[in-house]
C-alpha cells in the first residue's frame, strides 16, 4: 500500500518553497526551486505519485493549480488570511510557510478557499481587464477636464467627450497654447482607443457560449445591466457553491462584520472580506436600479424615510443579490409581478 504525502508550497514569483510530509508528521523532503514550468516539471519527477498538495490562494497560484491539477494530483488551495490566523507566529519564513501548509493538510485543518473552473477565470481575467481600461480612460476624460479649466477654456461638460464637439471646441481654443492643444488631442486619442479595446472585450464576452444565456436570464431583470450581468456570472462562476441567498450576500460584500463576546453583539461597517469587484458593480447598479424597477424604488424611498441614503442604496444593492441569485439558481427568467386591481 502506498504510503500517503502532503505537500505544502508556498510561491512567489520567482520561486517555490515546498515541505514534504509522512502521514505521522516527519519529514520526507524540502527545498526550493525556481517558479517556472519547466522546474516544476523537474521536480515532480521526484515526488511521490501518492501525494497530495496544497497551496495559499495567491495571483500565481492559478496556473500552477491547473498544472498539477493535469497531471492527475489532487491539490487543495487555501484561504490566505484564515491560515495566517491558524498558524501565527513569531518565526515566519518560506520555509516554515511551506511547512505549516503540510501540517494543515495532513490534519485536515486546511481553510479551503474555492477556485473557478479554468474557462471561467479566462473570462474572468478579460472582464477585469476592461475594468482596468474604464479607470484608465475615465483619468484621461478627467485630465482633458482638467487641462481645459487651467487655461480658462469654456466647454459644455455634457458634450465635451462627443467627437464632433470635441474638434469643434480645438477649433475655436486660439488663445490656448499650441502644446495644450496637442495634449488634448493625445488625451482624446487615447479616449478613443480606450473605448475601442473595452467594446471588443464586452462583445467576446457577451457572445460567449458557456455563459450567454445565464447573461441574458440575468439581464431581464429590471435594472440589471449588461455589465452588472456579466460580472455577476463570471465572478460568482458555479451558482450552486452558495446554498443561501444571505451567503451569496456576504460573498458580495453587502453585509457588515459581526463581533460578538460575551452575550453582546456588535455590527461595524461593512466588511472588507469580499470580492470587491462585486461589491462595487452592485453598488453602482443599486444606485440606478430603482429608475427601472418600481420594487426596488419602493425598497430605497422605505430606506431614505429613516434618514440614511447610503443604507438605502446597501439595501437595494442586497434586494438586487437576491432576485440574481433566484433567477440563476433556477435558471428561468425574471417575472414582473403586476399589482392586482381591487375593485
Amino acid at each position: 500500500m502506498n504510503t500517503m504525502y502532503y505537500v505544502g508550497l508556498d510561491i512567489h514569483k520567482k520561486t517555490i518553497s515546498f515541505c514534504i510530509k509522512r502521514v505521522d508528521g516527519r519529514k520526507h523532503n524540502e527545498g526550493k526551486i525556481r517558479s517556472t514550468r519547466k522546474s516544476l516539471d523537474e521536480w515532480l519527477g521526484d515526488v511521490p505519485e501518492s501525494s497530495q498538495f496544497t497551496m495559499e490562494a495567491t495571483m500565481f497560484t492559478g496556473w500552477i493549480y491547473d498544472h498539477l491539477v493535469e497531471r492527475s494530483f489532487t491539490v487543495t488551495v487555501a484561504h490566505p488570511e484564515m491560515v495566517k490566523a491558524i498558524t501565527a507566529a513569531k518565526k515566519k519564513n518560506d520555509r516554515s510557510d511551506a511547512e505549516k501548509l503540510a501540517d494543515l493538510l495532513r490534519t485536515d485543518l486546511l481553510p479551503e478557499c474555492y477556485i473557478a473552473p479554468p474557462d471561467y477565470r479566462e473570462l474572468r481575467r478579460m472582464l477585469r481587464f476592461r475594468n482596468l481600461i474604464i479607470r484608465e480612460a475615465t483619468k484621461l476624460k478627467n485630465r482633458t477636464s482638467g487641462m481645459l479649466m487651467e487655461v480658462g477654456a469654456e466647454y459644455d461638460k455634457k458634450r465635451l467627450h462627443g467627437k464632433a464637439y470635441f474638434h469643434d471646441l480645438l477649433e475655436r481654443l486660439d488663445y490656448v497654447p499650441d502644446s495644450v492643444i496637442e495634449m488634448l488631442e493625445i488625451s482624446r486619442d487615447g479616449i478613443d482607443m480606450f473605448t475601442r479595446i473595452q467594446r471588443k472585450l464586452i462583445t467576446a464576452l457577451r457572445t460567449n457560449s458557456m455563459i450567454r444565456e445565464r447573461v441574458e436570464l440575468l439581464m431581464t431583470i429590471p435594472g440589471i445591466g449588461e455589465v452588472t450581468a456579466l460580472t455577476w456570472v463570471l465572478e460568482m462562476a458555479e451558482i450552486d457553491r452558495f446554498s443561501s441567498i444571505r451567503k451569496a450576500i456576504s460573498y458580495c460584500g453587502l453585509c457588515s462584520a459581526q463581533n460578538e463576546s460575551g452575550g453582546i453583539s456588535k455590527r461595524g461597517p461593512l466588511s472588507k472580506k469580499r470580492n470587491a469587484y462585486l461589491q462595487t458593480k452592485l453598488i453602482e447598479a443599486a444606485k440606478l436600479a430603482p429608475q427601472w424597477n418600481s420594487d426596488l424604488a419602493v425598497v430605497y424611498d422605505r430606506e431614505c424615510l429613516r434618514g440614511n441614503h447610503n443604507q438605502a442604496t446597501i439595501a437595494v444593492a442586497r434586494k438586487l443579490v437576491a432576485y440574481m441569485y433566484a433567477v440563476d439558481n433556477r435558471g428561468t427568467a425574471f417575472v414582473v409581478h403586476e399589482p392586482v386591481a381591487v375593485a
